[in-house]
């Protein structure tokens, strides 16, 4: 509990910092409503509504002005009335209460660094976590400091962004002296180095870091005591070092609560959405229908679930034995077909439509493509074909040699075979029909959605008396090609190889 004023405002203001001016705002997707008559405060946040009871008029101004943008708190006394009939300054537990609202809302505080030049800060720091805690400390010139090695800079509004998956902050880079700083930070460096390098006094520098150490996007070494070089503490932790970089920041990007963009459904106002056809554009080329089995029969005659799950096993080592153009049509037919189309809505204005398929698909938006590469398969010749699932029916887009051997080849070496596959099934999303309405996560859920559709082929498969192999390694730029996509609005996700497996030889 903070018992004293002025220790509230030495950490509300910065005192003891020649350099520092600490600013206060509010994230700009942050509502604050007043309901006087009933003695509260509404503050509407990405996370929900926080409602404070019974403010005192410091914490209605407090949060009135930092809905506007970064303000000291400081200023909040120079605007305090003096003189003989002025009411009495805020108590101690006034500013206490300010301490505890702000405290109740880490998630939505915006931490400023300005300095005494009057242009404006130099660096902000929002949260993207709910509990965020932002705590500056003293930085210590004799400790190198470094960039996290899961920092990521972009830009975006024209400005620097600074982003760690670690930190439940970003941070925005408003100058180009806080660029500076930060790019100066990819190696261990201490401070008076730092700010020799960037050209800059070394408080103000110290602050900067102070600033970014406080989001956690700087790390501080310790030395080693055998060999005197510095050490990180994330080097070493045995949680981190099985991650890369790309992967933990793409975990934290399809996260809420972990960046600061859109996650989950977004609807933007209606006339303005895309309308993304639900299945792609039938490409030109010679036209195959597809064998369609009779839905009752395969009922009738099928292993039961039970059985085909416990049976299933992937396998990596098959023959060379050729499929049948029906087989083809029948595994298709039983993974990924459309059953059904229907309308939906997302508002009054905005209706597009949906489909009903044999694998599972968030919110029935269903964004993935298939392309069938034959190598042996009776009744169609080796080529590459799309699969359109609503004629159910296969056009062959390229008859390369060359190109399917690429592909086919690729596959071979992601599985580990020396064996071209009879039938390689590529997976594609088409990131515009789920993007419009889940952005920030959409190509998550397409990869979530590749899953379900290489597990509903292998159980057909099986259901089938065929083998399924899924390779681990998509080769991109080669499905790129061979393909014809129009990459990146159509991009590879995964594939399925199709076969029989390979029967060991009789012992003598």
């Amino acid at each position: 509990m903070i018992t004293a004023r002025s220790a509230i405002l030495s950490m509300a203001s910065g005192e003891g910092s020649a350099a520092r001016i600490r600013l206060w705002s509010l994230r700009e997707d942050v509502l604050v409503e007043a309901h006087a008559d009933e003695d509260r405060l509404i503050v509407v946040t990405r996370w929900g509504e926080t409602r404070i009871d019974h403010p005192g008029e410091l914490v209605r101004e407090s949060l009135r002005r930092m809905s506007f943008g970064p303000i000291t708190l400081r200023n909040l006394l120079a605007d305090e009335p003096t003189g003989p009939d002025a009411p009495p300054a805020q108590s101690t537990e006034e500013w206490a209460e300010l301490w505890r609202v702000l405290d109740r809302l880490s998630g939505s505080v915006v931490h400023s660094l300005g300095l005494p030049d009057g242009e404006g800060p130099v660096l902000s720091a929002a949260p993207v976590a709910r509990h965020a805690v932002f705590e500056l400390r003293e930085v210590d010139p004799t400790r190198p400091a470094r960039l996290s090695r899961f920092a990521a800079m972009r830009t975006r509004d024209g400005e620097l962004v600074l982003e760690s998956p670690l930190s439940p902050f970003e941070v925005v880079l408003h100058r180009s002296l806080a660029s500076a700083v930060a790019a100066g930070l990819s190696a261990p460096i201490k401070v008076g180095e730092l700010a020799l390098r960037v050209g800059a006094e070394e408080p103000v520098v110290a602050d900067l870091v102070a600033y970014l150490a406080a989001t956690g996007i700087v790390q501080f070494a310790e030395w080693d005591p055998d060999t005197r070089a510095p050490r990180f503490a994330e080097d070493e932790d045995p949680n981190l070092i099985p991650w890369s970089h790309h992967d933990l920041l793409f975990h934290a990007r399809s996260r809420m609560g972990r960046h600061g963009g859109p996650t989950g459904a977004v609807f933007p106002h209606a006339g303005k959405l895309p309308s993304p056809p639900l299945v792609k554009a039938v490409p030109p080329g010679p036209r195959f229908p597809l064998y369609r089995p009779q839905t009752p029969e395969l009922v009738t005659h099928d292993p039961s679930l039970s059985a085909v799950i416990e049976g299933f096993r992937l396998c990596e080592d098959l023959s060379d034995r050729e499929l049948s153009a029906e087989q083809v049509g029948e595994l298709l037919f039983r993974a990924a077909r459309i059953r059904s189309v229907s309308p939906a809505s997302a508002g009054a204005e905005v209706t597009y439509r949906i489909s009903d398929r044999p694998y599972l698909s968030v919110h029935g938006l269903h964004e993935l493509e298939l392309y069938v590469s034959l190598h042996r398969c009776a009744g169609l010749s080796r080529g590459i074909y799309h699969y359109d699932p609503q004629q159910h029916a296969l056009t062959l887009i390229n008859d390369s040699a060359t190109e399917l051997d690429d592909l086919l080849d690729m596959a071979s070496v992601a599985t580990g075979t020396v064996k071209r596959p009879p039938v390689l099934i590529t997976l594609t999303a088409r990131v515009a029909r789920s993007a419009w309405m889940y952005r920030g996560i959409a190509y998550s859920l397409a990869l979530t959605h590749v899953g379900a559709l290489q597990q509903t082929l292998c159980l057909a498969a099986t259901a089938m008396g065929l083998a399924a192999c899924v390779p681990a390694v998509e080769p991109g730029d080669v499905t790129d090609k061979a393909l014809r996509l129009d990459w990146p609005a159509e991009i590879g996700v995964g594939d399925c190889i199709i076969g029989y497996r390979r029967m060991a030889p009789h012992s003598p």
